[in-house]
């Protein structure tokens, strides 16, 4: 195994295991499970796993992976935000009728002619 694979894989299976059981994620935390574990990790890549995670609801990432509704809804919300700003209510979009299916047009000949 690659070695960046190995320190990343052994700090996010510690962080899981610190928040599946409660216990804040921090460098110390995630020292002694890796430790445990009997796995070898730089020394750096502990402190910033708890620093990026500092502040990360953890659960909340573990729920939303692949997850593609949150980004494709805030750009809905920004432009109507001006709008809501401004006092007046959002422009309502005009409904798209679906284009009508072209009719087969008779080329002269048929397949089992």
């Amino acid at each position: 195994m690659v070695a960046l694979d190995h320190n990343t894989l052994g700090c996010s299976y510690a962080a899981l295991i610190l928040h599946d059981e409660g216990l804040p994620i921090n460098a110390e935390n995630i020292n002694k499970i890796i430790k445990a574990a009997g796995v070898e990790v730089e020394s750096f890549w502990p402190g910033m796993f708890a620093k990026a995670l500092q502040t990360a609801k953890v659960g909340d990432l573990i729920s939303n992976v692949g997850s593609a509704a949150p980004a494709a809804a805030a750009p809905a919300a920004a432009a109507a935000a001006p709008a809501a700003a401004a006092g007046g209510a959002p422009a309502k979009e005009e409904k798209k009728k679906a284009p009508e299916p072209e009719e087969e047009e008779d080329m002269g000949f048929s397949l089992f002619d």
